[in-house]
């Protein structure tokens, strides 16, 4: 699919401009789960004794499950957040989505899904660990878009501890697209066809981008259009109000593309979520050197660069006090 949500600031910039098994704590192990059309695959890094299992769904985009989308994003963002867990004891399933990656066999067309598609994934994954394991019941941890399966996932999935939402949408895409290019250079070229799109594609209706800017025909590519139809009807902030399971939001204030804006309205739609909002991190969750646009985007390509301190203590704490035992 091509980089919607997540890679938008960075990518339209430059435009512009199997079972688990016993392995080495820092990678994982390859595990699979049934996909529609053949397997899913993943990295499993097995819990310590009896302590949860998280499984992490990256962001939108051509994106694979250590979170990277090279050449552009190579944060490797899902990775160290399941090596800072392993290091509490947390067990996680990071995942390469349907059709991509060497989830690949999983689907013909990686661009013919929906959120629907993504979060009956989950259910597999979640079927899957939950026997493999023993574990009654897994947490969910997505991060951008994946936190906005996530949600969908948690109203139609059994066996879901609670859900954690790393820098995801509070309100539905096409309006966050908007507000994205709004703050991008060249913006006012962009934004009449850009408004146009997406008031289209907000009634399921197709757009034709032919005449549009090199950087708005990939955004709102006609391949993937019936997946924005649906995106775009997504509301996440009414979706977090009809949660049933613990609810934890992560977001940063230096974040180009997902704002603390959307982490309010997630948490105004369920006030019983617990907040996080971490000083000076973006959204790849590290810490730029400093606060220009050109010191965020290059913390997108350096996996070597740590995550921001409190993000995996604020996940680890959430799961361990909900976690009995």
């Amino acid at each position: 699919m091509k980089a919607l949500v997540t890679g938008l600031a960075a990518a339209a910039a430059m435009i512009i401009a199997g079972s688990p098994s016993h392995a080495a704590p820092d990678d994982g192990a390859e595990i699979t789960a049934p996909g529609p059309q053949g397997k899913l695959h993943g990295s499993y890094i097995a819990p310590r004794d009896a302590m949860p299992i998280v499984l992490l769904i990256p962001g939108s985009g051509h994106v694979d499950r250590d979170g990277n989308s090279p050449p552009v994003v190579k944060s490797a963002t899902m990775k160290l957040i399941a090596q800072g867990l392993a290091q509490r004891g947390i067990g996680s399933v990071r995942i390469d989505k349907r059709g991509m990656f060497a989830s690949a066999g999983a689907i013909a067309d990686a661009n013919a899904v929906t959120f629907d598609d993504y979060a009956a994934d989950v259910g597999s994954w979640v079927a899957t660990l939950r026997q493999q394991t023993g574990r009654p019941c897994i947490w969910l941890a997505g991060h951008s878009e994946g936190g906005v399966v996530a949600l969908v996932a948690t109203g139609r999935v059994e066996g879901i501890c609670g859900v954690i939402l790393l820098s995801t949408p509070g309100r539905p895409m096409g309006q966050l697209i908007l507000e994205q290019l709004a703050n991008m250079p060249s913006a006012a070229a962009l934004m009449p066809d850009a408004q146009h799109a997406v008031a289209a594609l907000e009634q399921g209706e197709t757009v034709d981008v032919s005449g549009f800017h090199p950087a708005l025909q990939s955004l709102f590519a006609p391949q993937i259009q019936t997946y924005l139809i649906a995106a775009f009807r997504t509301d996440p902030a009414a979706l977090a109000a009809t949660a049933q399971v613990p609810l934890l939001v992560i977001q940063g204030d230096s974040d180009l593309q997902v704002t603390p804006v959307d982490a309010q309205a997630l948490h105004q739609a369920q006030p019983a979520a617990t907040l996080v909002m971490l000083p000076g991190v973006n959204h790849v969750l590290k810490i730029p050197d400093d606060a220009s646009r050109g010191a965020n985007l290059a913390t997108y390509a350096t996996p070597d660069l740590p995550l921001a301190p409190g993000v995996v203590p604020a996940m680890a704490d959430f799961i361990l006090s909900h976690t009995e035992g």
